[in-house]
């Protein structure tokens, strides 16, 4: 199957017209596949982006680590879906997004001592799948091995997007080597909302974990929208503990509705490759401090004073004194921020009628160090 072929320009016609969006990154080898997508037209209704980190330190830097095998399957996975994270910032929180990552080691300009190979992988919303191809030596020059890898990428492409197209398989001899592993994955996010998950941790490049270490600083919010002020707050937070900072968002409220799983992509979309976040089912302190013992959130003075009057626990004095003695029995704590009250006033911890017995449960950032008189409420009111 050639890429002249009729047959090659309609699966690639079929592509573009899969509804799916897919962006790309591609190394050592199968760069090709860039232009057969371009060279049919329409290329613009799948293809987002399309990368070639190339060099060692390039590839280290678009995937935030370097890699222990630049050629390998994990190098590839890793790939698709930080590029499918990276794409996510640039379509809507409904798009159905495709990732690939490709990886191969071919003829080069001095002997290669390991196996002429390619890897390619792909994540979608149903999970990652990814196959290995391992080429005979001295069988093709390096042209030909490039066109072999780049109508594989081509062809996995392909099934990421639900198109029914022959196996790479067919590409190599029968001799050479193939496999393919398809991993299907839950979604994470639809556990959680579902309450089959307590936490979800996110990482910048989009990747969620389920036992991730328990960050030692926390800021817990809505983050609607995201602002410099929380991005400010974070950085001040973490040069005052020494400590390295992670967002939360609890997808449950005290009085209001679960968030829609919809609503948290787009919230999560605004820390990609800023932040990791813990999405959490705690919509109060206390449950917070069960799942993040030893924790140190920061708050701001408004928040801080809820902590501590009764009227926010129902009216009852031993409610709050309650949750305030679980919350220190943890080793949890409050690092507490300048907030300006609905009178214009600025308010501080020492404004606060903190009770002697939880004094050490606060601490707080000086009005020097931090100050920020917005809130997400009063941008979302402008920006409509």
């Amino acid at each position: 199957m050639r890429p002249s072929d009729a047959a090659w320009q309609q699966l690639i016609s079929t592509l573009h017209a899969s509804g799916r969006k897919a962006a790309l990154a591609i190394t050592g080898g199968g760069s090709g596949a860039i232009g057969e997508l371009l060279r049919v037209p329409g290329g613009s209704r799948l293809l987002i982006e399309a990368q070639v980190p190339y060099d060692a330190l390039a590839l280290a830097t678009f995937l935030g680590f370097a890699p222990a095998q630049a050629c390998s399957a994990d190098t590839a996975i890793a790939m698709a879906r930080s590029v499918r994270a990276r794409a996510a910032r640039l379509v809507p929180a409904d798009t159905d997004l495709v990732g690939l990552g490709a990886t191969a080691a071919l003829v080069s300009d001095r002997p290669r001592k390991g196996e002429h190979r390619f890897h390619i992988a792909f994540a979608n919303s149903a999970g990652i799948a990814h196959c290995t191809g391992v080429m005979a030596k001295g069988r093709r020059d390096r042209a030909a091995e490039e066109d072999l890898v780049s109508r594989a990428i081509v062809l996995w492409l392909a099934h990421a997007c639900g198109i029914a197209a022959p196996s790479p398989r067919g590409l190599l001899d029968a001799d050479e080597h193939f496999e393919e592993t398809v991993v299907a994955t839950v979604d994470t996010i639809d556990q959680l909302l579902a309450g089959e998950r307590d936490r979800v941790t996110v990482q910048p490049d989009g990747q969620m974990t389920l036992l991730a270490p328990r960050p030692l600083v926390l800021l817990p919010g809505s983050f609607n929208p995201l602002h410099s002020g929380h991005v400010l707050l974070a950085r001040v937070a973490e040069e005052h503990k020494q400590q390295p900072l992670a967002f939360e968002i609890s997808v449950t409220n005290v009085d209001k509705p679960p968030l829609a799983g919809k609503t948290v992509r787009q919230r999560l979309a605004q820390f990609a490759w800023k932040s990791p976040v813990e999405l959490t089912r705690a919509p109060t302190f206390v449950e917070k401090s069960r799942l993040f013992p030893r924790t140190t959130f920061v708050i701001g003075a408004d928040t801080a004073e809820r902590l501590v009057a009764p009227k926010y626990y129902g009216d009852d004095e031993v409610r709050m004194h309650v949750a305030l003695e679980e919350i220190a029995n943890s080793g949890g704590s409050f690092l507490v921020a300048v907030r300006i009250d609905a009178a214009a006033r600025v308010r501080t911890l020492s404004d606060i009628p903190v009770p002697r017995r939880y004094a050490d449960l606060f601490s707080e950032i000086p009005e020097h160090r931090f100050r920020f008189d917005s809130s997400s409420s009063e941008i979302r009111a402008r920006d409509v």
